[in-house]
């Protein structure tokens, strides 16, 4: 199913894992990351802007690291 803007999204912790993403940051993730659920603010091209419902900044991930949720 193709991700939208608005879809909740959870993180595959196995796409994400040694990915140019995670080269480019802490590799100490937060447990809500891969625990929680994130809300699809924007997308562009193949990467989607994601919100969680914690006070913390938004993250930019590839599509393909994420799935949707229900």
């Amino acid at each position: 199913m193709a991700i939208k803007k608005g879809d909740c999204v959870k993180v595959i912790a196995e796409k994400l894992a040694n990915s140019l993403e995670a080269l480019a940051s802490d590799r100490r993730y937060p447990p809500y990351l891969f625990e929680g659920r994130g809300e699809v603010v924007d997308i562009r091209g193949d990467y989607a802007q994601i919100k969680f419902p914690v006070p913390t900044p938004t993250v930019w991930l590839r599509l393909d690291q994420l799935e949707v949720s229900q």
